[in-house]
């Protein structure tokens, strides 16, 4: 149906549509001191406006406002429709403490015997 439209209000239409997605996002995507919205997110993968950003790789931090919600290890990022298509390898949940430099069995014991 668009395809009848003049190509100015079809490029009106993509830009209000990616502004519109923007304004209602809450994610972010953090990396140098560089803040970008994130335009959609699924499972292993988020978009970004790629007038804002042409490429990336490595390691960012996703936030959910001012909340981190993980570090995503971006391995692939191509330009697909107005879009980076960033897919990650790996998403790390933030923790609260330091990870541990040795293994902590899941059951401690439930008591110990008595000296003889």
């Amino acid at each position: 149906m668009l395809e009848y439209l003049p190509q100015e209000i079809r490029d009106g239409l993509a830009a209000a549509q990616k502004a519109e997605m923007k304004r209602k996002s809450r994610l972010r995507v953090r990396f140098g001191g560089t803040e970008i919205p994130v335009l959609r997110l699924w499972d292993g993968g988020f978009a970004l406006d790629a007038d804002q950003i042409r490429a990336l790789r490595g390691l960012v931090n996703l936030y959910d406002g001012e909340r981190l919600v993980c570090q995503c290890l971006i391995v692939c990022a191509v330009v697909e429709k107005g879009e980076l298509i960033c897919d990650f390898k790996r998403a790390t949940a933030p923790t609260d403490r330091p990870p541990l430099d040795f293994w902590q069995e899941q059951e401690p014991p439930a008591g110990y015997l008595p000296r003889a």
